[in-house]
């Protein structure tokens, strides 16, 4: 357990500190390991744009490429081989994580290719694939809450797999995701799954709704009153929504047969305007029960100079509210904001895994 005292009283107020990033040179420096130590991370997240980065520095997998291309390899199954690699290595770093807290923590997630958002079927396939390809029980497969997403969360969790849903933006699809959730808890029972061995997360995007609203307030008016405002409020009706589902009589029959609650993820938690404190997306969204996955500059920021003051989001689910009935009446268009940042979502992932197949491909091509 760190000795820092801010992330120590994050841990005790009920977050789970997971990284948001991985890489090879993370795995093999050690550095990964020293953050469970030192920075009391228990998780780690990762997406196509974090592979992108990582997959850019050619020396770190320059063996590996060596040899995937004297086989032949294409490009895809490159890939594949690659990331696959970094999980599994990066879940055998966070396995006593992961046997110490009895499956709660220690998770690496593991994207399924964003091409595939909009089509069920495929993501399902994926999904499952990649499962069996790293073969670690504290993997998450990541998979958007699009709506095609959406029956491919409730599949796959029927499959026995945990899930880390991604993407989540608005208070609506979250809802759709937890019941996506609770199916297919009912179903991996039905199909004979132990579902205690069953774990999952719901990644509800902070920072980009600030960045998009902002905007949107700025065409408005200068240094409009709402600013800043709706990211924390979005994040915790969120929090109300779970904790009233996961109270509910329909969960208590899960729950009875040894089933998890999907814990709130607070994503994108780097701050991104530079007029707002660096930890305000910590400091403000702490609560029991929830993850916080930060890049390593926000939990640096946390360790340094962040104030946890407990459980500030416990309880403000009307206040949370009026902020929205401001947005709206100011003339927010609530719904078009929250298309546009899944839409954007996507794209952003789309174009990383884009950039990825490119930069696997230059790197066959000079290995051969």
């Amino acid at each position: 357990m760190t000795t820092n005292a801010n992330l120590k009283a994050l841990t005790e107020a009920g977050v789970s500190i997971w990284l948001d990033d991985l890489s090879r040179h993370r795995i093999s420096s050690g550095n990964l390991a020293q953050l469970i130590t030192d920075q009391a991370v228990v998780g780690v997240t990762s997406n196509p744009t974090i592979f992108a980065n990582a997959l850019s520095n050619a020396a770190d997998y320059a063996d590996k490429v060596k040899d995937l291309a004297a086989r032949g390899a294409s490009v895809d199954d490159t890939i594949r081989e690659l990331t696959t690699a970094d999980v599994r290595d990066a879940a055998d770093i966070f396995r006593d994580v992961y046997e110490q807290t009895g499956g709660v923590d220690g998770r690496v997630s593991l994207e399924v290719d964003p091409r595939l958002a909009h089509d069920t079927d495929k993501t399902v396939a994926e999904a499952i694939d990649l499962w069996k390809a790293v073969d670690r029980p504290n993997l998450m497969v990541k998979i958007p809450a699009t709506v095609a997403g959406l029956p491919a969360i409730t599949k796959v969790i029927a499959e026995g797999i945990s899930v880390n849903v991604t993407l989540i933006f608005s208070v609506e699809r979250y809802k759709a995701v937890m019941d996506a959730y609770l199916a297919g808890l009912e179903q991996a029972k039905a199909n004979g799954h132990d579902l205690a061995s069953i774990e999952s997360v719901a990644s509800f995007f902070v920072s980009r709704v600030d960045t998009e609203i902002d905007k949107r307030l700025d065409a408005m008016q200068e240094g409009h009153p709402l600013r800043g405002q709706a990211a924390i409020a979005n994040a915790r009706l969120a929090y109300a929504a779970y904790q009233e589902v996961f109270s509910s009589e329909r969960w208590k029959a899960l729950q009875a047969e040894g089933a998890r609650a999907q814990r709130p993820l607070w994503a994108s938690t780097g701050v991104k305007d530079k007029s707002y404190s660096d930890t305000r997306y910590v400091d403000e969204l702490a609560a029991p029960n929830t993850v916080n996955t930060m890049p390593e500059s926000t939990l640096q920021a946390t360790a340094d100079h962040a104030d946890v003051r407990g459980d500030l989001v416990s309880g403000t689910a009307e206040a949370s509210q009026k902020v929205f009935d401001d947005l709206a009446a100011a003339g927010i268009d609530l719904d078009d904001v929250f298309t546009a940042l899944e839409t954007e979502g996507v794209d952003k992932f789309e174009k990383s895994w884009t950039e990825l197949l490119d930069t696997v491909a230059a790197q066959l091509e000079q290995a051969k």
